[in-house]
């Protein structure tokens, strides 16, 4: 019987470098990935961070504190819900002209959204037509995000030399890390000031800065060049008219695999990061700073977890990772998240945020970089099909699961309600990873 590492071996053998063996044009294309990664998580979570914080009240205040923090949630999963037409329109492009222009264009209407943000009147000043603004330039982050977040691990993977396509992948992916320590440092900052002023500016100075990195990733994102493997393939068979349709008729067990692991991936990081601040700071009456540290030292950990995940998917494969993020991760949340934040110790508080940042959704996210582009066997519609399956799961997964989590609670009093939700949650993404084949040893087309 061969070892899994014969194999591994066997399959680098045969999926030599894409990009030619360019060591300098990796690195740039690995940096440009991460920046721009980093950039749009940023942008798209520090809603999120702000919404228990400021939002709720700012735009919202006709409403209780319980039933504003619902609709701010409400708003953030308004981001969730267009990541999947996000994904169908900048698959189709990104199918039909290249990963690279779509990584341009998708960083570009982000940075413009985040930025209009930070510059719109609240409530106060223009009544129900600022919560309307706010849903509009949440749905346009959402948007870019829907063809971002598939299509910057996509390029790492199709560029990746034979062999370190989980290690490349996951380096993109520790983005979204960076991502998630730059916003909630900076809510975590702008949360410091004197209540009065973060009202009155100070929660405008997180979407403001955007504008500021944005000019930075766009400088490196241009300098990249295409996914070598697009470029092959369309050039030897020409690229698909409607590359959605193909994958409709054609790689329908492909996307559904995609599209309910992404439901597990995306709901640790949701129900912790997101639904737990507003738990701490709502329900426990607790200051923001601790679980915005415990985020920020997590994540900060994870931008070195991420690609340690990678680097090992690339040995013991891609299944095993996930299938044990999926399941450690429904353990820790049921059984240990919320009792270590009901204790209220600062340091048990911080702690249950970082656990999830450091270990649990790097071991997801830093695997499904590469999992996701290995369930489809042709490039022309690749994108398309994990656009399609990862942005609707996130949706059903992590979009909808802190507004759901909120009303539950609401509803019923307590936790239960939530944790059964979450449970479910996972076992699909379990049931669909168990229900694949290993894609670690085989060659990438």
């Amino acid at each position: 019987m061969s070892t899994y590492s014969e194999n591994t071996a066997a399959g680098a053998a045969a999926d030599p470098a894409p990009g030619g063996g360019d060591a300098k044009g990796s690195r740039r294309m690995l940096a440009s990935t991460f920046l721009g990664t980093t950039i749009e998580w940023y942008d798209f979570l520090v809603y999120g961070f702000l919404a228990p914080v400021a939002l709720d009240v700012l735009f919202f205040p006709q409403f209780s504190p319980l039933v504003g923090t619902i609709a701010a949630f409400s708003v953030f999963a308004v981001g969730f819900l267009a990541r999947p037409l996000g994904g169908i329109v900048f698959g189709h492009l990104g199918d039909r002209v290249g990963r690279k222009p779509i990584m341009i264009w998708t960083m570009a209407l982000a940075g413009a959204a985040t930025t209009a943000m930070g510059l719109l009147p609240t409530y106060a000043t223009i009544g129900l037509l600022a919560p309307v603004v706010l849903v509009v330039l949440r749905f346009v982050q959402g948007l870019a995000l829907g063809g971002e977040s598939a299509a910057g691990p996509l390029l790492a993977t199709e560029s990746a030399p034979g062999g370190r396509r989980g290690l490349f992948a996951a380096i993109v992916q520790s983005g979204a890390a960076g991502g998630t320590v730059l916003g909630a440092t900076a809510v975590l900052l702008v949360g410091l000031m004197p209540r009065e002023d973060l009202l009155a500016w100070g929660w405008r100075l997180p979407f403001l800065a955007s504008a500021v990195i944005f000019f930075v990733g766009l400088y490196m994102r241009v300098r990249v060049a295409e996914s070598p493997l697009f470029t092959r393939a369309v050039g030897a068979a020409g690229a698909e008219r409607m590359p959605l349709l193909v994958v409709l008729r054609s790689h329908k067990a492909a996307t559904a695999r995609v599209l309910f692991a992404a439901v597990a991936e995306s709901s640790v990081f949701y129900f912790t990061a997101i639904f737990g601040l507003s738990y701490v700071t709502g329900t426990l009456g607790l200051s923001p700073a601790l679980p915005l540290l415990g985020i920020v030292i997590g994540n900060g950990l994870g931008m070195l977890t991420n690609p340690l995940f990678g680097w090992l998917s690339d040995r013991v494969g891609r299944r095993p990772l996930l299938l044990l993020a999926y399941a450690l991760g429904c353990l820790y949340v049921v059984a240990a998240f919320f009792p270590l934040l009901r204790t209220a110790d600062p340091a048990l508080v911080v702690l249950a945020l970082a656990i999830p940042g450091a270990v649990l959704q790097p071991m997801s996210l830093a695997v499904t970089g590469s999992f996701y582009p290995e369930q489809f066997d042709d490039a022309r519609v690749r994108l398309s099909g994990i656009a399609l399956g990862r942005q609707i799961g996130t949706v059903l997964g992590g979009g909808l699961l802190p507004v759901v989590s909120a009303a539950l609670v609401a509803a019923t009093g307590g936790l239960t309600a939530s944790l059964v939700y979450y449970t479910a949650l996972c076992a699909a993404g379990f049931l669909a990873v168990l229900l694949s084949r290993e894609s670690a040893r085989t060659a990438l087309t």
